[in-house]
Order: C-alpha cells, then structure tokens, then sequence
C-alpha cells in the first residue's frame, strides 16, 4: 500500500469557526459517552470487590472526560485568540498570528483518539 500524499489545507475565518465547531461537538459526544459507560459500570456493581473489575474501566473513561475538557479549554483559548485578531484586523488573518503552541496542542491531543492519522500542511 502507498503512503498518503499530504494534504494541503488552506483555512478562512468561516472553515475554522465551523472546524471549532465540529471539534466541540465531537468533544461533546465523547464526552457524555464516557459518563454514560462511567454510570453504567457503576450500576453494574454490587459488592466491592466488583470495584477490582471495574475500578481500570472507570479510570479510562475518567480520563476521557478531563481530557475533553481539557480540550474544551484549549479550543476556547484559541477561539478567543481568533476573536480578537479578527476584531482588530476586519477579515484578514492568518495562523501565524494565533499562538502556535496552543494550535499544536489542540491537534495533538484530538490525534491522540484517532488510529488512522494524516500528515497535514497548514498554509
């Protein structure tokens, strides 16, 4: 199998916003996915040596949750940071001017959940 071509990515203000938006969304859904197995699994148990069976399951799902809030917070730094460029510089910006550390990390963090990753060039 050949590798993947990389792929070119050219963002507006209007692909990004929607991008926020689907990330949250996708956040979202993990999100009350975590909680609902974390609530099942705590329904399931009868004694407390059940906890020995469990406790690793709802140790992950736990972790879900506080990384998708985690990446909430990021997500919103960044959508602040988009606000006030496009406020102060009327429709013309680019990713250069956000903090980069904060884009990377969003990236990384959302790459963490996907085995199928792409190499992507951002212009």
């Amino acid at each position: 199998m050949p590798r993947p071509q990389k792929k070119e990515i050219t963002f507006t203000k209007d692909s990004i916003l929607s991008l926020m938006q689907e990330i949250y969304n996708e956040l979202v859904e993990q999100r009350n996915t975590a909680i609902r197995i974390q609530n099942k699994m705590i329904s399931m148990m009868k004694e407390p040596e059940d906890m020995k069976e469990i406790g690793p399951v709802l140790e992950k799902q736990q972790k879900i949750v506080n990384d998708c809030v985690e990446k909430k917070l990021t997500l919103s730094k960044l959508q602040s940071s988009i606000w006030e460029k496009t406020n102060t510089q009327q429709e013309s910006f680019s990713l250069s001017d956000f903090d980069d550390d904060t884009f990377a990390k969003l990236v990384d963090k959302d790459s963490d959940f996907e085995s199928d990753t792409q190499n992507y060039r951002m212009k």
